[in-house]
């Protein structure tokens, strides 16, 4: 285990450094949002599971394990997150984006409050930091519903302006936070770093982030595979008041993918299928993969952490790779490889 606890966050941060180069190199030479965005947070990708690498190679201090748990806990997953809203931002997925950081928020609101079996507080010390989050969340979620509703152009603006502000927020709390001794908390079996270190008004702020970054990043992937698959549409009426449209619209969303998959596999088998559908399919396997695992990891199950980290990073790049709207070519210098336009999109 200690060995893996080595080779698999070195292999991790590796990959992340170079494909965070890559999809820089691919917005230095088009200039799309999402691109900037999605490479910002594959080098906190890189970063956190360099802390990780570092950690388990030459033992944990207060310093590293702060490193890890601001970027790993707060912006890898948000800011991959928020490079999907700018891609989607010309879409209806903006009203999902916005009722994911609402839900960030409930819970951390809800944790906050609540105690354990034995009637003391879950997380000590965090109903005020709870009840903040709660609010600066459903501000920007309901901002972000509104411009989705409104002016689809800025939703991406809005949903990485409260990016910032709440990463710049989070950071001086995790920065200053006092640590329990020694500083730092790794799980004694298996030696994986877990947050418990950290007091309560901490931990319960990872909501808004994760939670939105993660579920944006994976519905977002499904999102663009239902778009880009050939579609057997099963619920075709519209609704005219604007929220059961929205709430209609998830719903046919949901049935017509489902309805759509035997005819997709028939595509994919034929060659057929437009290439953007494996690629964000792999994408959203790859979200999904580290999201069980991290979420695992805070409720004590830590021997699949890594592992999960590494699947990841591994599926997303390969989802990447495959698909047109991220890569066009891969240059180190000189173009050393280059795609044609696909012919369906």
């Amino acid at each position: 285990m200690s060995t893996l606890n080595v080779v698999l966050p070195f292999g991790s941060s590796l990959l992340s450094f170079v494909f965070a180069a890559l999809v820089f190199d691919q917005w230095w030479q088009r200039r799309h949002s999402f691109q900037l965005v999605w490479a910002i947070g594959l080098l906190w990708y890189g970063i956190s599971a360099g802390t990780e690498f570092l950690g388990g190679a030459f033992g944990w201090n207060g310093g590293l394990y702060r490193v890890w748990y601001l970027i790993g806990a707060f912006f890898v997953a948000s800011y991959l997150g928020a490079g999907t809203i700018y891609l989607l931002s010309k879409s209806r997925f903006g009203y999902f984006a916005g009722a994911t950081v609402l839900l960030g928020g409930v819970l951390s609101l809800l944790f906050s409050h609540i105690a354990d079996k034995g009637g003391a507080p879950l997380y000590p010390g965090s109903p005020t930091a709870g009840t903040v989050a709660f609010l600066i969340a459903t501000a920007g979620g309901i901002a972000i519903i509104a411009a989705t509703a409104v002016r689809r152009g800025l939703v991406g603006h809005i949903a990485m302006a409260v990016l910032v502000i709440g990463s710049l927020g989070v950071a001086y709390l995790t920065l200053t936070a006092p640590l329990a001794a020694p500083g730092w908390a790794v799980d004694p079996g298996t030696h994986v770093p877990v947050g418990t270190a950290f007091p309560g008004y901490v931990r319960v702020l990872t909501g808004p982030f994760n939670i939105a970054g993660a579920l944006s990043l994976v519905f977002g992937a499904i999102y663009s595979a239902y778009v880009y698959m050939p579609k057997r549409k099963v619920m075709r009426a519209k609704i005219r008041t604007p929220v059961l449209a929205q709430l209609y619209g998830l719903a046919a969303v949901t049935i017509n993918l489902l309805a759509s998959l035997p005819g997709a596999v028939s595509a994919l088998v034929t060659g057929r299928l437009n290439s953007r559908v494996p690629a964000t399919l792999l994408i959203a396997l790859g979200a999904f993969i580290p999201g069980v695992t991290s979420g695992l990891n805070r409720f004590g199950v830590t021997w699949s952490f890594f592992l999960g980290e590494f699947l990841g990073v591994v599926l997303i790049f390969a989802g990447f790779l495959i698909s047109e709207e991220v890569f066009r070519n891969v240059r180190l210098g000189p173009t050393l490889w280059s795609r044609r336009a696909s012919t369906t999109d």
